[in-house]
């Protein structure tokens, strides 16, 4: 099971090998273990231009989910792939929610990467109500098997030099 990830920020240390080993548990967990995922972590400009480009949402969001296996392949062919997808995850809107919701900052990462990699097998919460109690029991239920969270981000802070 393979992971290809991409940091595209600066601001922030992020830990990228304990960031692979959470997808992978996170894939081994939902039984996608022959399956590849790609990840990136992004900033916020960047999400709100993919949310537009999209899902024709003028905003930033937190996590957009693009599978592979629902692309649309031409008649004809089969594409037969075990890349299950890419989840993006906007970094700063992670940071926010992390500290609006009183968690830290890994554990609102681990449950955006949850949520997009159940997208990406199917789940949708933005069906019906149905299945977004579904895709909420499933959540949870992954999470608890995932845990301990690893510490994946760490806040950079801008020194200030003092004139002596």
């Amino acid at each position: 099971m393979a992971i290809y990830l991409r940091v595209s920020l600066t601001r922030h240390l992020v830990r990228q090998v304990k960031l692979v080993e959470l997808a992978q548990r996170v894939l081994t967990v939902v039984g996608e273990t022959e399956s590849e995922l790609s990840l990136e972590l992004i900033g916020d400009r960047r999400m709100h231009r993919l949310n537009c480009e999209y899902r024709k949402r003028n905003r930033t969001t937190d996590v957009l989910a693009f599978s592979a296996r629902e692309a649309v392949v031409p008649k004809g062919l089969s594409c037969p792939t075990s890349l299950l997808g890419d989840v993006v995850i906007s970094l700063p809107t992670t940071i926010r929610q992390a500290k609006a919701a009183g968690r830290s900052i890994d554990e609102e990462l681990a449950i955006l990467l949850v949520h997009g990699v159940l997208h990406l097998c199917g789940y949708d919460h933005e069906r019906n109500a149905r299945e977004a109690e579904r895709m909420s029991r499933r959540e949870q239920a992954v999470l608890r098997r995932i845990t301990p969270i690893p510490h994946i981000v760490t806040l950079r802070t801008r020194r200030r030099i003092k004139d002596d």
